[in-house]
């Protein structure tokens, strides 16, 4: 749960009311994220509390799809907190080389701001809303608002509504699966013998049952 109470010319921002969030923030995405480097989305925060629920959400959300540029970190099964966050991010750098890493945590802000969502440059400091030292994370980042600063955050949190949190991750979630494609889409045209070569490859690997089931299809 990291905090903002200012905005920069660094950064994007929708609103979950927008009828074209998904598609105007998976533009701005793809116009962020660099084409040709390995991405990692490191979804941050805790199933334990309603406010906090925003970046685990996300991630369970984008498990369940099929993404091909993308590497997900952070589940409600699996979360990615402050007592696992540093031990996380070493494993990411292990198994992904030079991973550009997409952050995504939720935010508490001003009251005007609540059911936005920041598209930002740079990294965020998860926790720094409830005073927590941790380190910041991420070449780019999502900040979701999903309440007020300033006064018993602790509570705050706990008394954050759900569907807000909810309709927020999933058009977040939605989002990103469309820049997903557009990634996908772009590869293709770059190189669509490389890509072709790729899919052949992978159908030698299916064993024959699987073969006719996807002739079938």
């Amino acid at each position: 749960m990291n905090l903002k109470d200012k905005f920069s010319n660094e950064e994007r921002r929708v609103n979950i009311d927008e009828a074209t969030m998904s598609d105007t923030l998976s533009v701005y995405l793809n116009e962020w994220l660099p084409p040709n480097k390995e991405v990692v989305i490191a979804c941050i925060g805790t199933d334990r509390s309603t406010g906090d629920s925003f970046g685990p959400l996300v991630g369970s959300m984008l498990n369940d799809q099929n993404l091909q540029t993308f590497h997900v970190y952070g589940t409600l099964e699996d979360p990615l907190h402050a007592l696992n966050l540093k031990e996380r991010v070493e494993t990411m750098n292990k198994e992904h080389t030079n991973p550009y890493i997409l952050a995504i945590d939720a935010c508490l802000g001003k009251a005007t701001s609540v059911g936005s969502v920041v598209l930002g440059k740079g990294t965020l400091s998860p926790g720094s809303a409830l005073k927590k030292d941790l380190p910041p994370i991420g070449n780019l980042h999502i900040s979701g608002m999903v309440n007020v600063s300033g006064f018993m955050e602790h509570v705050v949190l706990q008394n954050t509504r759900l569907h807000v949190v909810m309709q927020m991750a999933a058009k977040v979630a939605a989002a990103i699966q469309l820049a997903d494609t557009e990634r996908r889409r772009a590869k293709l045209e770059a190189s669509p013998v490389k890509a072709f070569t790729a899919a052949a490859k992978k159908d030698t690997m299916l064993n024959p049952a699987e073969l006719r089931m996807k002739d079938s299809l």
